[in-house]
């Protein structure tokens, strides 16, 4: 209720605003302390992204390294939700305890060594609970080590475009090594929910049984703001307080991604203003407008200046990154058609192996859209997956151009192979 008559508050004051065209930033500032404060705070970084498209409402650091601390558990699940998919698991497998895995840290399901628990178990404590004796257990169980595991996330992470994100271990506890960003993070939530959405219900659960005990989970926006369903929250001392949500309102959904808040209640607090304004912005422009997720903020720029409905509003951090017009056209990169090969090349540049052939899109047009100028004037394909994985690639290239394109990917960490036509 408190948060609701804030935003009337805000929202009458800044039509009022509008109309007399107030341009005193001081005032205007000192009313609204709170919507400035999380961009303050050094470890802060968000960013909203309509889930269908992937297009980018806002973003604030978005590609700043951050601590992902237990949003982490979200790529261990998506491990997981792969080996469900595939049929080389089942909800009913038993995952063991080692020693090393019931030595975790909290937060845990205190399961002892020698012990074991189901994949449905595991999932619900992974979701819900966060609990980091159960992720190190997962990692063993399919990768045979959590540091093989921890590099098996990385190279998905690669290939699902997390071109920011290194993981060494699959739940988050703190180690300097492993970093992402708002952005990649917001690129594994559209990416869960889009390839396993037979399972992402699990995100939306507040509480599960476990051997007699009610455990209950730390999303505190699931039920407290209509249509959030997920996702996931995170706390180190030196991540801040992160939390990953998506939401659906009026047949549109939008992901949500905050990290380094002060405290629980200013990151739940911010990243709900977020998901309510990206939606209020939505729906604005579906009438016409022509506003951003910032000005609605009422969010000053760098210079202190308070934002008009003419501007968009940019980060020096994020090298000139602009807020992206839900009523753009995407960009032409990413809708082109595929070019026509140089003449005579026959060597090919592969980019990922995946179980989808949409997967395999994606990827295609990322890597299009991320690095053209590498790629002119090669064509696009799609292996037959009679070996279980569709590999995407560029073709039609000669040697020296492959080989200079795939340098151009590995100097960004992106995966890459070149491919002999002999």
């Amino acid at each position: 209720m408190f948060q609701r008559a804030r935003r009337q508050i805000l929202a009458g004051f800044f039509a009022i605003a509008a109309t007399l065209g107030l341009a005193a930033a001081p005032a205007a500032q000192a009313q609204i302390p709170y919507l400035q404060l999380p961009a303050q705070q050094p470890k802060y970084a968000s960013i909203v992204v309509d889930a269908e498209s992937g297009e980018v409402l806002y973003a604030k650091r978005a590609d700043s390294p951050r601590y992902p601390a237990s949003i982490t558990k979200v790529m261990t699940l998506y491990l997981l939700f792969e080996e469900l998919a595939a049929g080389r698991m089942d909800l009913d497998d038993r995952i063991p305890f080692s020693t090393r895995a019931a030595a975790a840290s909290p937060t845990k399901l205190y399961v002892k060594a020698g012990d074991s628990i189901t994949v449905e178990e595991a999932m619900n404590a992974l979701a819900i609970k966060s609990a980091n004796d159960v992720a190190v257990a997962v990692a063993e169980r399919l990768g045979g080590s959590e540091a093989r595991f921890a590099a098996l996330m990385t190279l998905r992470a690669r290939e699902l475009g997390m071109d920011s994100t290194t993981f060494v271990n699959a739940s988050g506890l703190p180690d300097s090594r492993q970093v992402s960003s708002a952005r990649d993070l917001a690129v594994l939530s559209r990416a869960i929910m889009r390839d396993f959405p037979q399972y992402y219900s699990l995100f939306a659960r507040t509480q599960f049984s476990f051997r007699g005990t009610t455990i209950r989970g730390h999303n505190n926006l699931l039920g407290r703001v209509a249509g959030v369903d997920g996702l996931k929250t995170g706390y180190t001392n030196a991540s801040g307080y992160n939390i990953a949500i998506s939401g659906v309102r009026d047949n549109r959904r939008l992901i949500v991604v905050v990290l380094g808040g002060a405290s629980t209640a200013a990151r739940d607090n911010h990243a709900e203003d977020l998901l309510l304004t990206g939606f209020n912005v939505a729906g604005r422009r579906a009438r016409g407008e022509r506003i951003t997720v910032a000005q609605n903020l009422f969010e000053p720029a760098p210079d202190g200046e308070i934002l008009r409905p003419s501007r968009e509003q940019g980060d020096a951090d994020q090298d000139g990154l602009k807020i992206v017009l839900a009523s753009a056209p995407p960009p032409p990169a990413a809708t082109a058609p595929a070019r026509k090969a140089e003449p005579g090349g026959k060597w090919q540049v592969q980019v990922g192996a995946f179980k989808s052939k949409g997967l395999a899109q994606d990827q295609l047009k990322l890597t299009r859209r991320r690095f053209g100028d590498a790629f002119a004037g090669a064509e696009t394909m799609i292996t037959d997956p009679s070996s279980g994985f569709y590999r995407a690639r560029f073709t039609g290239m000669s040697e020296d151009k492959a080989r200079a394109a795939c340098e151009v990917l590995k100097a960004k960490r992106q995966a890459c192979m070149v491919i002999d036509p002999a």
